[in-house]
């Protein structure tokens, strides 16, 4: 019972964080359809990725031992903004694709 409290507020974060990442990827999301911009959408996707990450870390039992393969969204997330990084320093990422 003493964690009772620290588990519920964790779960309350990690739905407060997944709110966020979900509307950062919706404004990503606009942002690429107003300019046009390829770095915009993979930034969108990669904040859903983030979302999905942080609803999995809620649905998946604090000791079930596929909790950490949860984490690979997280990685997946990062190499994909690591990647539209790279495409935009490269000339790309202009026009739509």
């Amino acid at each position: 019972w003493p964690n009772l409290g620290v588990a519920l507020m964790m779960d309350f974060l990690s739905g407060a964080i997944m709110t966020a990442c979900l509307a950062c990827g919706v404004f990503f999301l606009k942002s690429w359809r107003i300019g046009g911009d390829r770095l915009f959408l993979w930034f969108a996707l990669a904040f859903w990725v983030l979302a999905v990450e942080r609803w999995m870390l809620v649905s998946v039992d604090s000791e079930n031992e596929m909790r950490y393969s949860v984490y690979t969204f997280r990685l997946i997330a990062f190499a994909i903004i690591a990647l539209a990084i790279i495409d935009k320093n490269r000339g790309g990422g202009h026009g739509r694709s």
